[in-house]
């Protein structure tokens, strides 16, 4: 999405500017097709607006089924369970998240897979398993270099990955 302006240090979580992010919402307010309903549902929660998010993101999870491809269907439900994770669902979030991670992994999706570890990570890094949140990275960063990700895709995995580390053993990191 091109409203992300960089990534919070601390929650790992998505800058965004508020105003932009509504201004788009307006503008695609009508659309139905998936890709518009993903983006509303992705705007909602970037937005804080989970309760609305959740009920887009089920309904977009709905459509995906009937109309459209697996990959499309494991987007939707990738973005389904990062609203359970703001939601404070971790576990919820986890399930789906790792239920997207072998499917899209035994069908060599590189890119999903690569999405679906990064958004497990962030859910086990606000949840505090800061050792699962590190191998999910971890496994971003291998996957993006496998799929040819540029340079900006890798840095914001690598970031990730030296967050938890800090995280995990600040002593160690700081001195």
């Amino acid at each position: 999405m091109g409203y992300i302006k960089g990534y919070d240090p601390d929650s790992l979580r998505e800058l965004v500017d508020p105003a932009e992010c509504e201004a788009r919402l307006v503008e695609i307010s009508d659309l139905r097709s998936l890709p518009s309903m993903l983006e509303r549902v992705w705007l909602l929660k970037v937005l804080d607006r989970l309760d609305d998010a959740l009920v887009l993101a089920d309904e977009a999870v709905r459509q995906a089924r009937m109309a459209g491809t697996r990959k499309d269907l494991l987007r939707a439900r990738v973005l389904r369970a990062t609203v359970q994770q703001y939601r404070g669902a971790h576990a919820a979030a986890d399930h789906e998240l790792t239920a997207c991670v072998a499917e899209a992994e035994g069908q060599g999706w590189v890119p999903i897979a690569a999405f679906a570890h990064q958004h497990r990570g962030r859910n086990a890094f606000e949840a505090g398993d800061f050792d699962q949140a590190r191998e999910s990275f971890k496994r971003t960063v291998f996957l993006r270099r496998e799929a040819g990700a540029d340079d900006a895709a890798l840095e914001a995995a690598l970031l990730a990955v030296d967050t938890v580390e800090r995280r995990r053993d600040p002593v160690a990191v700081n001195g």
